[in-house]
């Protein structure tokens, strides 16, 4: 549940966070930490990788809160940190760089009715994504799900407009075809 900006509790808790307080941090992480979490476990497969990244971002949050201007909302701020941290992470690891090639997904992809769109369920969606590549998967994630730009991406991952665009539409492809083969498993 997201508090709305402006609100009185939220304004509460903000001003508790910026003095330290304790109650004010458990009652913040309490609040955000599962849907934190699903945003984390999207750019890693690891479930414990995931929460360190949670972890970390957390910190960050409560460490960075004056910066939060109290425009906008408390909870889209914190989510920003936490894809932030999870960008961080897949930085220092490499993992942007060390992504699987798409030659070796090469194969053509059917086009198929609308009908298989509407009865995929959001939890499939999500293992189909978990399983792009992690490079295909970060920018996907970033573009579609977070909502930025490719002029911005290319800004974080320090690469060109023109590289996120192309990782963009080869990770949509690959998911076409992991979609595809939740409903005929002869699809490679």
């Amino acid at each position: 549940m997201e508090l709305k900006a402006g609100n009185r509790d939220e304004k509460r808790l903000v001003t508790g966070c910026r003095n330290n307080e304790t109650w004010a941090q458990k009652q913040v992480y309490d609040l955000y930490a599962p849907a934190m979490l699903s945003v984390c476990i999207r750019y890693v497969i690891d479930k414990e990788t995931a929460r360190d990244i949670l972890q970390e971002g957390f910190i960050k949050v409560f460490t960075k809160i004056n910066t939060y201007a109290g425009t906008g909302s408390f909870g889209g701020w914190i989510r920003r940190v936490i894809v932030t941290t999870a960008l961080e992470h897949l930085r220092q690891n490499d993992a942007l760089r060390n992504s699987e090639s798409i030659d070796e997904y090469n194969s053509a992809i059917q086009d198929e009715t609308a009908t298989i769109i509407e009865s995929i369920s959001a939890n499939d969606l999500l293992v189909c994504i978990s399983g792009l590549p992690t490079g295909y998967r970060t920018i996907f994630n970033m573009y579609a799900i977070e909502g930025y730009s490719h002029s911005e991406i290319a800004g974080i991952l320090n690469i060109s407009e023109n590289t996120s665009r192309s990782q963009f539409m080869r990770a949509r492809k690959l998911l076409q075809k992991s979609v595809l083969s939740l409903f005929n498993p002869h699809v490679k």
